[in-house]
């Protein structure tokens, strides 16, 4: 069966996964940019976000580039789809990514309520999900064909996914910046009583890359 990952997900050092205030100015929240001065600058987030065939190589590379390894579908939270909120009130926006998004693969959204499929560039199909985290995974799994999953967040959402032991794997990059307030990832959450352990942690100049595994 294939595989619930979780990739390149950073948090502060201080333990958030995003800033607090999330708006369309803000899609991070408050100070959330700042958490992916490791990515942006690899060869794997200059070629999906900038079209560009350059960059850093190096450990942060090495990261940045397995997140994109047999990848065959994605899920998000509705936050990481877009800020609106409550009811869609049309069907206006259509993510953070413009017409090609980043994925390529079929994306499940969860969201309480239901939009028709948003059929996109360059492969990427928006599926929106209104029956829980567990209908997102069987969607995912059966589009992915065999391929592994890969869980973008936001931070509840993985939560969600945590406390029900359905990730497999998690790579956590901790930047060395604090942001004082927002999300915390781990906030509430055992990750030894729920059976994850760390199976790999090495470091780069700006980020320690640690990858938690389900025993």
């Amino acid at each position: 069966m294939s595989r619930l990952r979780v990739e390149s997900f950073t948090i502060s050092l201080d333990g958030f996964g995003a800033g607090p205030n999330q708006d369309i100015d803000n899609p991070l929240g408050v100070g959330g940019t700042a958490l992916h001065g490791w990515a942006l600058p690899t060869r794997t987030f200059q070629k999906h976000l900038f079209g560009r065939d350059d960059g850093a190589e190096g450990i942060d590379e090495d990261y940045a580039a397995r997140g994109f390894r047999n990848i065959g579908a994605w899920i998000l939270g509705r936050n990481m789809f877009g800020p609106v909120r409550g009811p869609w009130p049309d069907e206006s926006w259509r993510g953070w990514w413009g017409e090609n998004p980043v994925y390529h693969v079929p994306v499940f959204v969860l969201t309480h309520h239901a939009r028709a499929p948003l059929v996109m560039e360059g492969g990427t199909t928006f599926r929106f999900v209104t029956e829980g985290i567990e209908a997102a995974l069987a969607q995912a799994r059966e589009a992915a064909q065999g391929k592994d999953v890969r869980l973008g967040g936001g931070v509840n959402v993985i939560q969600q996914y945590l406390r029900q032991r359905l990730i497999d794997e998690m790579h956590i990059a901790i930047s060395p910046v604090l942001l004082g307030a927002g999300e915390r990832l781990f906030e509430g959450i055992n990750l030894p009583a729920l059976g994850y352990a760390c199976t790999r942690h090495e470091s780069s100049p700006l980020a320690t890359h640690v990858v938690l595994a389900r025993r």
